[in-house]
């Protein structure tokens, strides 16, 4: 006779192997891999220079990150954690300005596309530009969402839902920790 599972048995299994996969699976290559890989040229949109300007991916080891981010910022641009709902410093800021890429100040996204969604983090229309963001599916935990991530330094930043207001139907909602804000004139 064949023993079922319990349900904390299953759900303790399926963990491990979609841990185990996105681990090895991510890009093909192991974490020391991607980070001695050496900096490739890539065009981005800069606010400051009001134009696209040639810049370099960054890469460090996990060693270099802890010491630039603190905990709770390498535990989601490097982990791919969250933050909780309303806990993060911009879910309900409202200041005129750019939100840069906490890790290395690559510009993300612009206050005049922040919205209130109603979910408790900092949510956006749009990006400053579409070459400084990276998107790629997302299916852990048993969901399909669509990953953000900084096209510099392949930070997790959140995730994008086809569920945002008009004129772009989407809904970047970032975690506050992976943001700088930068006030700008209006």
């Amino acid at each position: 006779m064949k023993k079922s599972l319990s349900r904390r048995d299953f759900f303790r299994i399926a963990g491990f192997i979609v841990g185990s996969m996105v681990f090895s699976c991510s890009s093909g290559k192991s974490a020391k891999a991607q980070s001695a890989s050496a900096p490739v040229p890539i065009k981005v949109y800069s606010a400051e220079k009001g134009g696209y300007v040639m810049s370099e991916t960054v890469t460090k080891t996990n060693e270099e990150w802890k010491k630039l981010l603190t905990p709770e910022q390498y535990h989601i641009m490097r982990e791919k954690g969250t933050e909780r709902a309303y806990s993060g410093q911009y879910a309900s800021y409202h200041e005129h300005g750019i939100y840069r890429c906490a890790a290395c100040g690559l510009d993300l996204f612009r206050s005049e596309d922040k919205y209130e969604s109603g979910t408790g983090w900092p949510s956006f229309t749009a990006p400053i530009a579409p070459e400084n963001i990276i998107t790629r599916p997302d299916n852990s935990f048993f969901t399909h969402r669509t990953e953000v991530l900084c096209r510099r330094c392949n930070s997790h930043l959140g995730h994008v839902f086809n569920d945002g207001p008009k004129p772009t139907g989407l809904r970047y909602c970032m975690n506050s920790a992976a943001l700088q804000f930068v006030a700008t004139k209006k």
